[in-house]
């Protein structure tokens, strides 16, 4: 089998395709059908035609939490707080943007009239992220103080219409830092129209973190190593699938953050817990038949996992007729349809 380096995943994408706002309606986005041999152009609301009765779509129900947050050391020094992950009581995980990093106690005055008080690094005493206490209950703090966590290709400032817009419809479970997006085009008259077609639903949770944006800085990808992430596969959903398998429908994943989820759960016989599975080309999938997918980075895991899935020949031909045709790229971007490579 070929041996994938990082340059392989390298492509040149024109800075006016990252797009920066949603489309008008979540489903008039563009869809990229790659599940035969040559791409056709759809729209989103295409799907239920490309669907089969008795397949079953899973989504990500996690719900993007505004984990943004601003203040200041008792210097008067700025600083930036992103809220990885809340754990017991006020104590939250987050990522630090400062000049000086301060001590281990210090008591930070955070926009909004709430304190974080630094309590030590996360997981370990050289981990990467910082552990905090805050002054009330994080969930309810960040929702009236917070600012929602673009993507760093997104320039501008968070609005009421990114508040809305980036999150899904069905959105339920807080906790995630970054939108699963290919959900992201899936409105109620769609949902409905999925449910009249005989297309079924499930959930699973996968709280996404910043990690997600994380580049890959080794040229040897099996070098790289994944942030951690929750993930939860309810009993209804592990039921549904089991439904699934007996009647010999489709597995139709919403997003490489469900397939991640559904992924790990099938490796690890785990229903709940932490994953940082890397997926790249040569894994072996156990779950996943048919993937909604949005335009990923160049060098990103999340390309990586697609060409993985769908095969790296077949990917970067599709990828090139994208730019082609002047398909929206990333977070609010367009989206693909692909089949599991044989």
């Amino acid at each position: 089998m070929r041996h994938f380096t990082l340059g392989d995943f390298d492509f040149a994408l024109p800075p006016e395709l990252i797009a920066q706002h949603p489309a008008a309606e979540r489903s008039a986005s563009r869809l990229l059908d790659g599940t035969g041999s040559a791409p056709v152009d759809r729209t989103f609301r295409n799907l239920p035609s490309l669907l089969q009765p008795g397949d079953l779509l899973v989504f990500n129900d996690t719900q993007v939490v505004k984990a943004r947050l601003f203040g200041e050391k008792p210097t008067g020094g700025k600083l930036e707080l992103l809220v990885e992950r809340v754990l017991s009581g006020s104590e939250v995980v987050a990522h630090m943007k400062v000049s000086k990093k301060p001590v281990v106690g210090t008591e930070l005055a955070m926009d909004g009239g709430f304190t974080a008080t630094l309590l030590g690094r996360w997981p370990a005493e050289d981990g990467p992220l910082f552990r905090f206490a805050f002054s009330g209950d994080p969930y309810a703090l960040m929702e009236r103080h917070g600012h929602v966590p673009l993507p760093p290709y997104i320039t501008h400032a968070d609005t009421a219409e990114d508040a809305h817009r980036y999150q899904t419809v069905f959105a339920k479970n807080p906790g995630a830092v970054a939108a699963p997006t290919a959900a992201l085009h899936f409105d109620q008259a769609l949902l409905d129209a999925l449910e009249a077609r005989g297309v079924r639903r499930a959930s699973v949770t996968l709280h996404v973190g910043a990690g997600t944006f994380q580049p890959v800085k080794t040229d040897d990808i099996a070098q790289h190593r994944m942030h951690s992430e929750w993930y939860e596969v309810p009993p209804a959903t592990r039921q549904a699938i089991a439904d699934l398998r007996a009647r010999g429908g489709r597995l139709v994943a919403v997003g490489t953050t469900t397939v991640r989820t559904l992924e790990s759960w099938a490796r690890s016989g785990q229903a709940s817990g932490d994953t940082d599975i890397f997926i790249t080309p040569g894994f072996a999938f156990r779950e996943v038949d048919v993937l909604i997918t949005n335009f990923h980075l160049p060098k990103s895991t999340l390309l990586m996992l697609v060409s993985a899935f769908t095969g790296y020949e077949h990917m970067m031909q599709l990828y090139r007729h994208a730019i082609e045709a002047r398909y929206r790229f990333f977070s609010y971007g367009d989206a693909m349809l692909l089949a599991r490579q044989p």
